[in-house]
């Protein structure tokens, strides 16, 4: 257990420092808007949503419904449901709080980190799959909660800190991309994140490209396959 701990957390430093200081910014945006750190506290456990939270502080003050608070979440995050798919079989080994609690904490670095493990089914491989989890998840609260209390006490600059995240995303997919038995899954996906990004914008590229991209995919199965299996056999 304390080998499978050290390993999480070295693989989930460069998320540390992206959350930390992302999280630290939400903690300062909340209390400039008059609620204290139990409700930074409270989000981040409950609510754990990354950039819908910063949204979430304009929310706060009543004047926008309930149905257009939860069409607004589905539209920011809608792309998890596409994370969740990819980790169905994996997930189903855990017990059911686990379970439940894998689904919830799925964020965008942590699906990238549990994209580049193995996918083995061992009782080492779920716990640090948890570990990943719930050490991503404690770093955001971490940061809200030090924004909360002291984040106006910080002078220096950080601008660019949150490039860390940007760093392992490119790391992660080099390393996805020199052991994967097939490289079409990647290129359809980048070819469709271009194009996507073209036509509607970076603020809106991600849903239509991942849409596009596993469309594609399901179509190009076979092909998939065949690539895998003459890889293996070489």
């Amino acid at each position: 257990m304390k080998h499978t701990l050290k390993t999480a957390f070295f693989k989930t430093v460069p998320v540390l420092f992206g959350y930390l200081f992302l999280g630290i910014a939400f903690g300062i945006l909340l209390d400039d808007a008059g609620y204290n750190f139990l409700w930074s506290l409270g989000i981040s456990i409950f609510v754990y949503a990354g950039s819908m939270q910063f949204v979430l502080i304009s929310f706060l003050g009543g004047s926008m419904g309930m149905a257009a608070v939860a069409l607004m979440t589905l539209s920011v995050n809608s792309r998890h449901i596409f994370y969740g798919l990819s980790f169905l079989k994996k997930f189903k080994r855990f017990r059911k709080i686990p379970f439940l609690y894998m689904i919830f904490s799925l964020t965008d670095e942590t699906y990238s980190l549990l994209c580049s493990l193995d996918q083995k089914e061992t009782r080492e491989s779920d716990r640090l799959f948890f570990l990943i989890s719930l050490l991503d998840h404690s770093y955001w609260v971490a940061g809200s909660l030090l924004g909360s209390l002291i984040g106006n006490l910080i002078t220096f600059n950080t601008e660019g800190i949150d490039f860390a995240m940007t760093a392992l995303f490119v790391v992660i997919f080099v390393e996805q991309w020199l052991k994967a038995k097939s490289r079409l899954p990647a290129i359809t996906g980048g070819v469709f994140a271009i194009l996507c990004l073209l036509i509607f914008g970076p603020d809106k590229f991600i849903l239509p490209s991942l849409l596009a991209s596993v469309s594609c995919l399901m179509f190009m199965k076979t092909v998939i396959e065949k690539q895998e299996a003459l890889k293996e056999a070489s």
